[in-house]
């Protein structure tokens, strides 16, 4: 089988490799559509782990399974996450399962025509695809969960106000989910294109990134955010993300910048204000579920983020378009095909 091998930005190989036969407690998946994250292309974060095969964001075709495999048969589809929560130890109980000690184990990656499973994965981090969700679609069960979670540690409720810092992929996901929550949202971004995309989903004020954009939104809510959202890893945007959250706010970084820059937090103005600086990192079960339901009832809409999509032997080209941020929102991977190719 083929499998993309990532070595770094720059060099990502079309390497054959044995496909996997399943034992008697695992299955072997076909990848019908596998999404690049974000993240995929952050090479402090993936280098560490260097070379190998990304891919989180996957909808899938059981192909075979173990013979004591009962929760999933051939033709099934299916989503698997990348980690199996323990849901036993003390992070997991207290809910903290991206921080879960237990999750040993990584799912092979999805740039790949097939994945193995194992029994864990099977277990603890399969969720069969209901009809209403395509395998295109599945690739934002995971992204969309993540950003469920976000917005629960944030506690965003009904009728508050947010200040959502880049319109990337995350950040639309999240002008949706706030206005199913009726929200006033407001945006930023560099690129144009994203805020008519943003307002297109329902943003209630869409700024250029480069614009004053703590006065600005300030001047539209009549007061600070309740909840500023960081979907960019830029540091002027951490800066703007402080002048902008109101007094009993919360900051969410759900990017980061990379550990080679400084982020220095105005305490003392947060500490009078109370002010609450908030880290989103992956997300677990309950969230999952939530996604699933939330594309199921197509009450959040991703089809039109999908601007690309490419056979496995472009993924090279995939992720200098995730790179360059310019006309990608979406690129989907079909390692098996899925009809012609567009971008």
């Amino acid at each position: 089988m083929k499998v993309a091998m990532w070595y770094n930005n720059r060099d990502i190989r079309i390497e054959e490799r044995p496909r996997p036969r399943p034992g008697p407690r695992e299955m072997l998946v076909k990848v019908m559509a596998c999404g690049i994250c974000g993240s995929d292309v952050v090479e402090w974060y993936r280098l560490p782990r260097a070379p190998l095969v990304q891919g989180h964001e996957l909808g899938a075709v059981v192909h075979e399974a173990g013979v004591e495999v009962t929760r999933f048969s051939p033709g099934d589809r299916v989503f698997i996450a990348p980690k199996a929560a323990c849901g036993e130890c003390r992070s997991c109980k207290a809910r903290h399962f991206p921080q879960c000690t237990g999750a040993k184990e990584r799912l092979p990656g999805g740039f790949a025509e097939y994945v193995l499973v194992p029994e864990t994965f099977i277990r603890r981090a399969a969720w069969p695809l209901p009809e209403s969700i395509s395998y295109e679609q599945a690739t934002f069960i995971e992204p969309l969960a993540c950003v469920v979670r976000a917005q629960s540690i944030a506690e965003l409720r009904a009728g508050q106000d947010v200040l959502i810092l880049g319109c990337g992929m995350s950040g639309l996901l999240h002008v949706q989910l706030a206005k199913l929550k009726d929200c006033r949202v407001a945006v930023t971004d560099i690129d144009r294109r994203r805020l008519e995309r943003a307002y297109g989903y329902g943003a209630d004020l869409v700024l250029p990134a480069t614009e004053n954009v703590a006065e600005k939104a300030r001047e539209f809510f009549g007061h600070g955010a309740d909840v500023v959202v960081l979907c960019t890893a830029a540091l002027p945007a951490v800066e703007q993300a402080w002048d902008a959250a109101g007094s009993g706010g919360a900051v969410v970084f759900f990017a980061v910048p990379g550990p080679d820059k400084q982020v220095t937090l105005p305490v003392n103005s947060y500490w009078t204000r109370e002010m609450r600086v908030l880290t989103s990192y992956y997300c677990g079960p309950p969230d999952i579920e939530e996604a699933v339901r939330l594309l199921a009832a197509r009450e959040i809409g991703v089809d039109s983020l999908v601007t690309h999509r490419l056979p496995l032997d472009r993924i090279a080209e995939g992720f200098r378009l995730v790179l360059e941020g310019k006309e990608a929102i979406k690129v989907i991977i079909q390692p098996n095909g899925g009809g012609a190719a567009t971008g």
